[in-house]
């Protein structure tokens, strides 16, 4: 006779809290191990011990009766739970902010905010100047103002964390007033705020530039990118890196035009692709609410991909494309690129079809050998 259903819902439910105290001891398993693996001089990350964990889980799974891909799936997800909990437990301890001060300036957005709660668990004080910040109840703040230019200003570090065209007007501003302390900008692009830097750099300002490329729901740094544009001040680029020191971040350095010429393709380039998909699903007309119905491997993949891009902020997605002095370059790429497909497609070119496939794997093969992976 079978069970009744709420008999065998309490027993599932049993089975699921069970799961997760199991998930809470192999959490603190593998704090005590990054910690060991610290003392001893050991990398926190080992992607083959990591490659040994999912072949095994993938094997355990199928000798159970359940599919490899969910084994592996379900240890991936344990093990990045396990690197940002190592992670976090290392920025806590190695931080070097005790006894510090730092002022986020746009501390209520969404960089912002994540720059306060990373300098925060390093030990900083942090304060936060920005309009919306008294509207802000979740955030570890020793102080708030509502206008930066009310600060004494008389920090350890000043990080600016505004749109583009406001961190300029910052900057501009905080050359005028010669904070003595470090200042860095995270802005996605570096040439709109030129002039500001090299006038801050001009003022005797300890101050240099930083790109986290990232987004604000990042919680593991492993494999993400920290770009370091240093604008002169070598220092002020030395102290920036310490603080992303105790990450799994990989840390980049590069000039400022080298930069935005790179971001045109990185995001300018990826954007636009995205929302072109975005915007011919839209205005296909009759086809839409049938598109909507319909899905593949590859239309799914790029529509996910294509939804965050979409929910996004409009406004940082139109600076980008239109305050990067290279962005025309990756537009002018990306329409000559869907040019040369239509045309091998209306001759029915199929060796010329191949030749794009071809050319475009190899790129990739190239690029997956050279450990690329960016946001």
């Amino acid at each position: 006779m079978a069970r009744p259903l709420d008999e065998l819902r309490r027993a599932l439910g049993e089975i699921d809290g069970e799961l997760l105290r199991l998930v809470a001891q192999r959490q603190e398993l593998a704090t005590e191990i990054g910690r060991v693996k610290r003392s001893s001089g050991k990398a926190t990350r080992d992607y083959e011990q990591e490659r040994e964990v999912l072949q095994r889980a993938r094997r355990a799974a199928e000798r159970v009766g359940l599919a490899g891909d969910l084994g592996e799936e379900l240890l991936l997800l344990l093990i990045r739970s396990s690197l940002t909990v190592q992670e976090q437990d290392l920025v806590s301890r190695q931080g070097g902010g005790e006894g510090r001060r730092v002022l986020v300036i746009g501390g209520a957005g969404l960089m912002g905010r994540w720059f306060v709660r990373f300098l925060d668990s390093q030990g900083f004080a942090v304060e936060v100047a920005d309009p919306s910040a008294d509207q802000v109840s979740d955030l570890p703040l020793s102080a708030r103002l509502a206008d930066w230019r009310q600060s004494p200003l008389d920090h350890d570090l000043i990080v600016v964390a505004t749109p583009m065209p406001v961190a300029r007007e910052v900057l501009l501003e905080l050359a005028a007033r010669r904070p003595p302390g470090i200042v860095f900008d995270v802005s996605s692009l570096k040439s709109p705020l030129r002039d500001a830097l090299h006038q801050a750099v001009q003022a005797g300002l300890r101050v240099t530039s930083i790109h986290p490329m990232f987004g604000p729901d990042t919680a593991l740094l492993s494999g993400r990118h920290v770009i370091f544009v240093d604008v002169g001040v070598p220092e002020a680029t030395d102290f920036a890196r310490e603080l992303f020191g105790s990450t799994m971040a990989r840390q980049v350095e590069m000039d400022l035009e080298s930069h935005d010429h790179l971001i045109a393709y990185v995001l300018g380039l990826s954007h636009a692709v995205n929302i072109a998909f975005f915007t011919a699903l839209a205005e296909s007309g009759e086809a839409a609410p049938k598109l909507a119905e319909l899905s593949s491997t590859t239309f799914d993949a790029q529509l996910g991909v294509a939804r965050r891009v979409a929910e996004d902020n409009p406004r940082l997605y139109f600076e980008i494309q239109t305050l990067n002095e290279y962005g025309t370059e990756s537009l002018a790429a990306l329409l000559y690129a869907v040019e040369r497909i239509r045309s091998v497609v209306r001759a029915g070119d199929e060796a010329g079809f191949e030749a794009l496939m071809e050319k475009g794997r190899s790129y990739l093969a190239g690029r997956d050998r050279q450990g690329g992976d960016g946001k």
